[in-house]
């Protein structure tokens, strides 16, 4: 599969800016059913992320998200293949991964996008197939298999 980032991302990303309230990014969530908003500064670079596992606690409505938002940002570049995305996903078990161009946010790749993916795709096998591996044989071998399989009489 060599499918890049930019043809698989959501290109439609509801954000949110360091203010915002748990309030309001809890709706962005709820009206967008989404589980998670990148959180971006002035020149829409991603500062942050706010996830559903992050508001699972009870806080209150008005606490500014850049209280709880993770800062340690997964990034991976627009015209990467899918695999780097799939990559950082699993070495740090997470589920979304923000994807930029020139240091501004441009989408969103999560785990259900690599899933679907990789369903839409299954009828396609990709590698060697299953036949059986022949080994290199010296030609001694081959003369004393072939001498074999005469004398079986196959």
């Amino acid at each position: 599969m060599n499918v890049k980032v930019q043809d698989l991302m959501a290109k439609r990303v509801i954000t949110a800016e360091p203010h915002h309230t748990v309030h309001h990014v809890r709706g962005l969530m709820r009206r967008n059913r989404i589980l998670a908003v990148p959180v971006v500064g002035p020149n829409k670079e991603p500062v942050g992320i706010v996830t559903s596992s992050d508001l699972v606690d009870d806080l209150k409505a008005r606490t500014p998200i850049s209280n709880l938002m993770t800062t340690d940002v997964f990034k991976v570049p627009a015209y990467n293949d899918v695999q780097v995305a799939a990559r950082i996903m699993r070495k740090h078990r997470i589920h979304h991964v923000v994807i930029t161009h020139e240091q501004k946010l441009v989408g969103i790749i999560s785990s259900f996008d690599l899933l679907r993916l990789i369903q839409d795709n299954s009828f396609m096998v990709k590698g060697p197939t299953l036949a059986r591996k022949t080994r290199a044989r010296t030609p001694a071998q081959k003369r004393a298999r072939a001498t074999a399989r005469k004398a079986v009489g196959t």
